[in-house]
């Protein structure tokens, strides 16, 4: 059974940092690529960021370039987004999510719970 748990969300002031886990089991995350995505209230799932099935490149939305980080840890089973300088558009429901293939193209067949972030002073 695909389990895609996420942890590390809080509240955060603007400029600040929070660092997103999210643990995966009952597939072998090397298989595929993985992505985070943002939940926001009236506006659905937010794609932020994804990366290739063996961390050899990762791409990110316009609006967190530069400011977030995704990563991934196969042989852990872990999948990370760093999330420096935050802004209170940053606020929502972060959720991690499967790709269907070894590259991020936005096309999920498994998601988390989501861990929520508010950045707010």
């Amino acid at each position: 059974q695909v389990q895609l748990l996420e942890s590390g969300g809080g509240l955060a002031q603007p400029g600040g940092s929070l660092r997103l886990s999210c643990v995966a089991s009952g597939f072998t995350l090397s298989e595929f690529a993985m992505s985070w995505g943002r939940q926001v209230p009236g506006k659905g799932l937010e794609w932020i960021a994804g990366i290739w099935h063996d961390g050899r490149a990762a791409k990110y939305r316009d609006s967190v370039k530069g400011r977030f980080t995704i990563s991934r840890d196969n042989a852990k089973n872990m999948l990370y987004l760093q999330m420096d300088n935050l802004k209170s558009e940053d606020t929502g429901l972060y959720v991690c999510a499967r790709e269907h293939g070894i590259e991020p193209d936005e096309d999920f067949d498994a998601w988390g719970r989501g861990t929520q972030v508010t950045v707010s002073a």
